[in-house]
């Protein structure tokens, strides 16, 4: 139990770091920005479960992926993030 705890965090902290990186990067477009910063906090929502956590996440994050404005480098960086999240989601189901 304590080695999968310590798993999620570790995994939840990965994603965080991507998503700050583009949360905080002035060349990506404001509303991908924002999404990227709403999609991190919701990771530390203590009222649902991890797996809750990243299926939310990757919601938001999949609402913006194919926004034509969204720097090549960013989008790939979502798409890293959304792996993640999506190996934290399908191990706590």
């Amino acid at each position: 139990m304590a080695e999968a705890k310590q798993e999620w965090e570790t995994k939840r902290q990965n994603v965080v770091q991507i998503l700050e990186t583009i949360a905080n990067d002035m060349g990506t477009p404001r509303n991908i920005r924002r999404v990227a910063k709403q999609a991190a906090e919701e990771l530390f929502n203590e009222k649902y479960s991890p797996a809750v956590r990243a299926a939310n996440s990757i919601e938001m994050i999949e609402e913006i992926i194919s926004d034509p404005n969204m720097p090549t480098f960013t989008r790939t960086q979502l798409w890293m993030a959304i792996s993640i999240l999506e190996t934290i989601r399908s191990s706590q189901a």
